[in-house]
C-alpha cells in the first residue's frame, strides 16, 4: 500500500520512532535484569549485553552446555527448549515451576528482573 499524502508518511515515520524506542527500553530492561542474574550465578553482568552471547549464558546457568544455545535455532525446538531453560533457571534460584513458566518464560522481563533484585541464591545444585 502506498502512501498518498505526506502526513501519512509522517505518521509512519513517527509510529516507526515510538516502536524503536519501545523496543530500545525493553532492551535495556532486559540487560539490567540479565545482568542481575548473571553476577549472582557467577559470570560476568556485561555478557548480558550482548544478544547471542547472553542466551548461551543463561543456557550454561541451567545447566546445560553453552553448546546446546544452537537449539535456540530451529523451530518449535526452540519454544521447547525455551521451556526447559526457564524451569531450570527458576529451579537453581530455589522458584517453582509456576513461577518459571509464567514469569520466565511468558513474562521474562518481570521474572528475571524478580531474581535479580531479589534475595535468591543461585544453586546448581538444585537442578539436578
Amino acid at each position: 500500500m502506498l502512501t498518498s499524502s505526506i502526513t501519512d508518511q509522517t505518521s509512519i515515520f513517527a509510529l516507526n520512532g515510538t516502536t524503536s524506542l519501545i523496543g530500545l527500553a525493553l532492551y535495556v530492561v532486559a540487560v539490567v535484569a540479565l545482568w542481575k542474574v548473571f553476577t549472582k550465578a557467577g559470570y560476568a553482568g556485561w555478557l548480558a549485553i550482548i544478544p547471542i552471547v547472553n542466551v548461551v549464558f543463561l543456557t550454561k546457568i541451567a545447566g546445560f552446555s553453552g553448546w546446546l544455545a544452537l537449539l535456540y535455532l530451529i523451530p518449535i525446538v526452540n519454544i521447547v527448549f525455551h521451556v526447559i531453560v526457564a524451569v531450570r533457571v527458576g529451579r537453581a534460584f530455589g522458584h517453582g515451576i509456576v513461577f518459571s513458566l509464567f514469569l520466565l518464560w511468558i513474562f521474562a522481563f518481570i521474572g528475571f528482573l524478580i531474581i535479580g533484585f531479589s534475595d535468591d541464591r543461585y544453586r546448581p545444585e538444585r537442578i539436578g
